[in-house]
């Protein structure tokens, strides 16, 4: 919803105050959606909590909602990977529906280990696959938009190399003061 809102926002033509309009919308929905994965690394407390101390899991129940939550992840990830996902904005809510996708697909693995083992430690160990996933997407979400943020080359250019081969052409006399964004 958020990615919906900032596209919107950003679609808006320049004016009063916003002389550039609100281009950045998107990117600040991008770090909300980075952010918002960051903080969902919490539940790694909770699951070394309980790969000590394993608390009785009921497995068939949890494989039911696990299923469920597949089938609509499945559709969801489908659904806004045909999407443009140049724009950090809808990478972000895909990396969000992602993860969401991988935390049900490790809920099905544990809750079937636990069905057909009884082994409950599982369940943390998920968990804590899971939390590794979305610190991963959720600290590339922060990085990609704190460069832009932060007017920062892309990752891809070097501008002392690009200074040293504008220089080096026949034509160019001089490179001073390079921006690159």
């Amino acid at each position: 919803m958020l990615a919906l809102i900032a596209m919107r926002l950003a679609a808006r033509p320049a004016r009063g105050g916003f002389t550039y309009g609100l281009k950045r919308a998107e990117i600040l929905s991008a770090q909300a959606n980075g952010l918002t994965l960051l903080l969902g690394t919490w539940p790694a407390y909770e699951a070394i909590r309980r790969l000590a101390d394993p608390p009785e899991v009921e497995g068939g129940p949890m494989l039911g909602t696990a299923l469920v939550g597949i089938v609509v992840n499945v559709v969801a990830a489908w659904c806004i990977s045909k999407a443009n996902r140049t724009p950090l904005n809808v990478e972000g809510a895909y990396q969000h529906i992602l993860n969401d996708l991988f935390a049900f697909v490790g809920t099905a693995i544990a809750a079937l280990i636990i069905v057909l083992t009884g082994f409950t430690r599982v369940d943390p160990i998920a968990t804590l696959v899971v939390v590794a996933l979305m610190f991963k997407a959720g600290y590339g979400l922060i990085r990609e938009s704190g460069r832009i943020f932060l007017e920062a080359a892309p990752a891809d250019i070097d501008p002392d190399a690009l200074g040293d081969r504008l220089v080096a052409q026949p034509t160019v006399v001089e490179v001073h003061d390079l921006h690159i964004w």
